[in-house]
């Protein structure tokens, strides 16, 4: 089988989440990423649930598409401003088989300067 990008991806994910979870006093930051778009969410995986959620859409729009790094920093800040909002402050990070570099850095920035602790 070869391996693409996107199976290493998923095996360095699986690797990740195996020492990596949420739990209600410390819930996870997930963060996704595709070419047209970041997302990130804060979820509580003992009841399996997302509490919090931010996209790029909820800045730039749905018309206009790309990421770039503002933007991903952006996104960071928004889930931190609804994470305090909901009493959250510490969370576990999970960079989902990306490399901690470019938008997912400074996605995490955001969140740190919002107010996150991880």
């Amino acid at each position: 089988m070869a391996v693409t990008k996107t199976s290493r991806r998923l095996r360095i994910k699986q690797h990740i989440r195996n020492k990596v979870s949420g739990t209600a006093a410390q819930p996870r930051l997930s963060v996704f990423r595709s070419n047209a778009r970041i997302y990130a969410q804060i979820i509580d995986d003992e009841q399996g649930r997302t509490l919090v959620s931010a996209s790029s859409i909820e800045i730039t729009g749905k018309d206009k598409k790309g990421v770039n790094v503002d933007v991903a920093k952006q996104v960071g800040q928004s889930l931190a401003q609804k994470a305090t909002t909901n009493g959250i402050s510490r969370v576990v990070f999970d960079r989902n088989g990306y490399l901690y570099h470019g938008k997912v850095k400074a996605l995490a920035d955001g969140a740190r300067e919002g107010g996150l602790q991880f």
